[in-house]
């Protein structure tokens, strides 16, 4: 195993950086190893893992495929190493997630800051990605498992938990807009309003709402960025869309209102946590998805009234 841990490293890094050199300045080796362990692979292979250029080496298709293989490798590497400190007892490892803008604040932050206070071995890396990214993530295997809206068509995910969100206007306080509960879509006929942009997943439902009810926003601003959006309308007098998921720290605070947006083409956005399927957690990552479901509830849309 320490030839081959070697040999995936040398050629990581050189797949990555595209030079020898470049590789043996990052992982402070001679260029002349790293270039007899990519040569010795070619020969036992029999194929060529890079083009040499002018400029630098190129992966050829060979070396794409050992570059995914590379990186599958190395992520199964770290499971194993944490399920054999889950039997010496160590209770450590390491846990990526990938999750969308909404839950950059609130209380996903407060949940992995709860975790990292109750096991301080265990180190998490978070990654704030748009909704297909998150998806295609999970279903890589380059994070530990992930939480986005509408994963239910993907057959590579399976869904560990769920909750509903809704969509609504976002009104600061004293916006005539904001002492109300829910409100039609039209009412927006006229406003001046600060709207989602792609891949933000409340895009495309905002565009669904424009061609069925006929009404065209005026759009003062767009924002492919959530806290933009909510920053924006509380220093103004526009209001927004977006999901109660996306403002409810600021709906808690009292800072925005937020009401329910009624139509019957809309339907509520599953928020859901999701792993791949074909992977099964290691210990750190079982223990914070155990963690992070314990609370998802608290994703869920609760009306005022409620």
């Amino acid at each position: 195993m320490p030839a081959l841990s070697r040999f995936i490293r040398y050629f990581m890094a050189v797949g990555r950086l595209g030079s020898i050199r470049r590789a043996a300045d990052e992982l402070s080796v001679s260029a002349s190893a790293i270039d007899r362990q990519i040569l010795n692979a070619e020969a036992r292979l029999g194929v060529q893992l890079f083009e040499r250029l002018p400029t630098g080496l190129r992966l050829t298709a060979a070396g794409e495929v050992m570059m995914a293989a590379g990186g599958r490798w190395q992520k199964q590497l770290v499971d194993t190493l944490s399920q054999i400190e889950d039997l010496r007892g160590l209770k450590r490892g390491h846990v990526d997630v990938a999750v969308i803008d909404a839950l950059a604040k609130g209380y996903m932050p407060a949940a992995l800051h709860a975790i990292q206070r109750s096991h301080p071995g265990i180190t998490i890396g978070v990654h704030v990605l748009g909704n297909e990214q998150v998806r295609r993530a999970i279903a890589a295997n380059d994070v530990d498992f992930g939480i986005l809206f509408d994963p239910q068509s993907y057959q590579d995910l399976t869904v560990r938990a769920f909750v509903d969100v809704v969509l609504g206007i976002v009104a600061p306080p004293g916006h005539p807009l904001a002492g109300k509960a829910s409100v039609r879509f039209s009412e927006c006929d006229g406003q001046s309003v600060i709207l989602p942009a792609a891949p933000l997943a409340v895009h495309q439902q905002v565009a669904v709402l424009e061609a069925t009810s006929g009404v065209t926003l005026h759009r003062r601003v767009t924002s492919d960025n959530i806290q933009m959006i909510a920053s924006l309308i509380q220093e103004g007098d526009s209001v927004g869309i977006l999901t109660s998921l996306d403002v409810s720290t600021e709906v808690r605070a009292g800072t925005l209102a937020f009401a329910r947006i009624e139509d019957k083409v809309l339907r509520p956005m599953t928020l859901a946590l999701c792993t791949a399927t074909a992977r099964t957690p290691s210990y750190a990552a079982a223990m914070v998805l155990r963690e992070i479901e314990a609370g998802f509830t608290r994703f869920a849309y609760s009306p005022p009234d409620a």
